[in-house]
């Protein structure tokens, strides 16, 4: 089998993943079963699709097969013999799987159960990772800079946590949603902002942006979903001009603006438009329209900021932490100078964030205070993971030389 062919099937697995397994979940009740048994599937297409070509459906063969698997070993386990009548019944052998209906249940369900406030924030993600965006093990702890045993074991304990304290999986109740669904944005948001400080690396971004494509395509009357998936596209439009050939940073000033991605931009905008149409804002649409307002400036001395503090001014009567507050700060400093916006940072404890000090470092520096703004940049630095931006912030504010 060539290269190309390997390729191939591992896309359609990878896109095919989180949909196969969430139904086999839905069948089963297990989710290492259906993980096992998917991964059968996937070594038997391997083994044949080379040689009998790619089936009409490859996902519902993907699923018929790992389903048949999965009964076949459900039927020599006798301890799991009511479990195996339970799964048999619901769809009947060589039927293939519904194509709609009951599928996109199966996934929001199996988001909501990742996204449980049982669990803790990083094993939300890293379920997430795995069993929605269909990364291997080695995938996830690469994202969280760990090894694979250790990332396995945190897996496992999750799985096991979900069984012992039988964490339903099902849809939140509508009079539950309010509270359960923050945590699935927040993760989604989180899954893309871990992958972001390395502008080369798309993996993490792109299985971000996939997800809230899928939330957004199921639950279609949730405006803060479709304000997550705004706000994401809008960001990764900027990504090419993100960095110099030599992986530098470039900030968002100095970008040029015509490598940004008006696709994504112009899909970013519509969103944004139907959001504000809607009139229940929250969060992640206000966060998608500042970003809106900085995609519409041709240039970096255009953009309005008014409206962007405007903006802010909503976003932190909704929620008034001292992130958003920094936000408005960098704002106001652009429309009324650099010592207004250093009083309005200086009261705000952030001591651990390394933006704060990435803040304040670029203001002190506007007002030839380098001693200070020397230090600042080096405490941001400190903090800042490492990559581009770390090494931005270790010079100084500086490219660094080549």
């Amino acid at each position: 089998m060539t290269g190309a062919g390997q390729d191939l099937i591992g896309r359609v697995f990878r896109e095919e993943y989180g949909r196969s397994l969430a139904m086999l979940i839905g069948l089963l009740g297990d989710i290492d079963v259906a993980e096992d048994a998917l991964q059968e599937a996937y070594t038997l297409a391997l083994d044949r699709w080379p040689a009998d070509g790619l089936p009409p459906n490859p996902g519902g063969w993907i699923t018929t097969t790992a389903r048949n698997r999965a009964i076949d070993r459900l039927r020599r386990r006798t301890r799991e013999r009511r479990l195996l009548g339970e799964a048999a019944l619901l769809i009947p052998d060589g039927a293939p799987p519904p194509e709609g209906g009951a599928v996109p249940d199966d996934r929001l369900r199996l988001i909501f159960t990742c996204c449980h406030p049982a669990l803790a924030a990083e094993t939300q993600v890293a379920l997430t990772l795995r069993l929605l965006g269909g990364l291997s093990t080695i995938e996830v702890a690469r994202s969280f800079l760990v090894t694979e045993p250790a990332m396995a074991q945190r897996l496992v304990r999750a799985k096991r946590k979900i069984r012992a304290a039988r964490i339903p999986y099902r849809i939140p109740a509508d009079h539950e949603l309010p509270d359960r669904l923050p945590p699935v944005l927040a993760v989604i948001y989180l899954i893309y902002t871990t992958g972001q400080p390395d502008p080369g690396e798309r993996g993490l971004c792109g299985e971000a942006i996939r997800l809230a494509r899928l939330l957004a395509a199921l639950m279609p009357d949730e405006p803060e979903v479709a304000g997550l998936l705004a706000l994401l596209l809008l960001i990764e439009s900027r990504r090419a001009a993100r960095t110099r050939p030599d992986g530098s940073l470039v900030l968002l000033g100095e970008q040029d603006r015509g490598r940004w991605d008006r696709g994504l931009i112009e899909e970013g905008h519509a969103i944004v438009r139907r959001c504000l149409a809607r009139d229940r804002p929250g969060p992640y649409q206000l966060q998608a329209a500042v970003n809106a307002v900085h995609a519409d400036a041709p240039t970096a001395a255009d953009t309005d900021w008014p409206q962007i503090i405007a903006l802010y001014d909503h976003l932190y009567a909704l929620t008034p932490t001292p992130v958003v507050a920094l936000n408005r700060a960098i704002a106001v400093g652009e429309t009324h100078g650099p010592a207004t916006a250093l009083a309005l940072i200086d009261r705000l404890d952030l001591d651990q964030y390394y933006p704060f000090h990435a803040t304040r470092a670029d203001l002190l520096r506007r007002l030839n205070r380098h001693g200070e703004a020397a230090a600042a940049y080096q405490r941001a630095a400190a903090l800042a993971p490492p990559g581009a931006e770390r090494d931005f912030l270790h010079h100084g504010g500086r490219t660094p030389p080549p």
